[in-house]
């Protein structure tokens, strides 16, 4: 199998969209582990922390390859809506649109990586599992509340 060009700068341009994102989530996640109440609230915190740590984790892992790539780490953060909703409910539903927004990312650069390089498609599928499961663990925990 021949591997097709890579397309550095189109690669870099989601990475950026992809850190956006990433950083988004950190903030996201952080500000709704602040903000659960009620019965449920530490577990329900412990795991919104553990997101917004993956989430920085995630934005680094796509600067180092930008940098790596000869790209330029975007410093700005995506659009984060805040709605002021701040039921349990609220904050998975957010979250879960959030992972299905990092999901779409990290498919449309598996698009331009794939058969291009081999590291850029193995770091992107193993994203994409990741945030596969993580969107079908809110849809779990959602249950409860349809």
């Amino acid at each position: 199998m021949e591997l097709k060009k890579l397309d550095e700068k189109k690669v870099c341009d989601v990475l950026n969209e992809i850190m956006e994102c990433e950083l988004a989530g950190v903030v996201r996640y952080t500000h709704s582990s602040l903000m659960v109440t009620g019965p449920h609230r530490i577990p329900i915190v412990e795991f919104l922390q553990e997101q917004a740590n993956e989430s920085l984790l995630h934005a680094q892992k796509a600067g180092d390859f930008l940098t790596g790539l000869d790209g330029h780490p975007t410093q700005k953060i995506a659009k984060i809506v805040e709605t002021n909703n701040h039921t349990i409910k609220d904050i998975l539903e957010e979250s879960l649109e959030h992972e299905l927004l990092a999901l779409s990312l990290y498919k449309k650069l598996l698009k331009i990586v794939a058969d291009a390089s081999i590291y850029l498609e193995e770091y992107t599928r193993t994203l994409i599992g990741e945030e596969e499961q993580h969107q079908l663990e809110l849809r779990k925990m959602l249950k409860d509340f349809s």
